[in-house]
């Protein structure tokens, strides 16, 4: 069913919604200080958040990657699109995001062919600012970002602006529809969707977008740092035959249950090493110490480890804590099975895709519907396993109920050249 855009419902909320920017940019401004004490370049080119910056000569294509993990989703569309010619400016909110992009892409940034700056504060006015410094051809959104200003703007400029990579997580969409207004009403602001598969496509067909394509997952043609994978081999030819559990991204509230599981694994397979990678580098501490006080012995990457990843010391412990970032391609490639955190929490679990672009048997909790796909398909195809609390110890090191990653691999692959002729196909409608 299609409805008019902009409803006056959505017009009347914009209205509000400037005037709501303009009484709480104090507040913006002072969370963006505190978040400074940590983070220094969060206050960093401020004059960027507000659209500020030197004029950019010729067209350019705009990637929103909000933070980290939707950059490194996105590098295999930037780079194809910097192959065919286009320039590229990829706007960040969170350091991190800027970060790692500005430090992927330098020789494009030196060259002028990629610019790295803030997404504008979510008003009017800061967007205008943007569009003067870069001649934008099309934006593309990566995930799940359904910011009003950021949508009513580029309409407002006639830029076409799509969701990329999108998903509307059932969860979310569920609990939109009780709202008397949400992002239901602001997505079909989009010039067009591209979405990981037909049963993501389902709530943007029922909110009336008729520019609708499935692309699939954009993580699954993400590459693999063969450095940490050759160093993963090096690593376990000093304990050949030795089994490798490990716990990826797990969040504080899993920690008494993967310890406790972690304690059964220990009683079942002494020889057993566990490696175990907290989500958050503020969790490094505390989870030695619970570990610890487990009884189980801990050792840091950070001390047994090198910056080649060569010993420093042997490695006897019961447990390998993964305190460094960047790393996880090696921490998964250690592993004879994978545990992904998250999902044994409320927020919901991490992906699974890196597990298994290595082939590794994976490991999720009940709560999953911050990756309903893939993981859906991933369960249906025996290469992951769901369980629940109580049956995670005993799925430890199980490894006699998976098929073969391989198969299901190959037909998740193609997202950039399908994405890629989405946006062509909508920008000739």
């Amino acid at each position: 069913m299609r409805h008019s855009f902009p409803s006056i419902k959505v017009t009347a909320f914009m209205a509000f919604y400037r005037l709501l920017w303009l009484l709480l940019m104090p507040v913006v401004l002072l969370y963006l200080k505190r978040r400074a004490r940590r983070e220094p370049l969060y206050i960093d080119q401020l004059g960027e958040r507000f659209g500020f910056g030197a004029q950019r000569l010729g067209d350019w294509a705009w990637i929103h990657a909000v933070s980290l993990g939707e950059f490194r989703s996105a590098i295999p569309l930037i780079d194809a699109l910097l192959a065919r010619g286009e320039r590229v400016v990829i706007t960040h909110f969170t350091p991190a995001g800027r970060g790692a992009s500005m430090d992927h892409y330098s020789d494009q940034i030196a060259a002028g062919k990629l610019a790295v700056c803030w997404i504008p504060f979510d008003y009017g006015r800061a967007f205008r600012r943007f569009f003067r410094r870069f001649s934008i051809t099309y934006g593309l959104v990566m995930e799940v970002e359904f910011w009003p200003g950021m949508i009513m703007s580029a309409r407002a400029a006639n830029i076409p602006l799509f969701l990329c990579n999108g998903q509307y997580p059932n969860k979310s969409y569920e609990r939109d529809k009780g709202r008397v207004l949400s992002a239901r009403d602001i997505v079909p602001g989009f010039a067009g969707v591209m979405v990981k598969s037909n049963r993501m496509a389902e709530p943007f067909r029922e909110l009336g977008l008729d520019k609708i394509a499935v692309t699939g997952e954009m993580r699954f043609e993400q590459p693999i740092n063969q450095i940490h994978i050759d160093a993963a081999v090096r690593m376990r030819s000093h304990f050949p035959g030795r089994p490798v559990l490990t716990f990826a991204s797990a969040v504080k509230d899993e920690d008494a249950l993967f310890i406790a599981a972690m304690q059964a694994l220990k009683s079942r397979m002494p020889d057993a090493l566990i490696v175990y990678v907290p989500r958050k580098p503020e969790h490094f501490n505390r989870a030695a110490e619970l570990i610890q006080a487990a009884g189980l012995s801990v050792a840091r990457r950070s001390v047994v480890l090198d910056t080649k990843f060569e010993f420093e010391m042997p490695l006897t412990c019961n447990v390998l804590l993964g305190d460094s970032l960047g790393e996880m391609h090696f921490y998964l490639a250690l592993a004879d099975q994978v545990v992904v955190g998250g999902g044994f929490a409320p927020q919901g679990s991490h992906n699974i895709i890196e597990p298994l672009s290595q082939g590794k048997p994976t490991i999720v909790g009940p709560n999953t519907w911050t990756i309903d796909f893939p993981v859906v398909e991933a369960i249906e195809a025996g290469v992951v396993r769901q369980v629940s609390p109580d049956e995670l110890a005993d799925a430890l090191l199980d490894l006699s109920e998976y098929a073969s990653a391989d198969a299901f691999m190959s037909v998740m692959g193609g997202s950039v050249e399908k994405t890629l002729d989405a946006v062509s196909d909508f920008m000739e409608r």
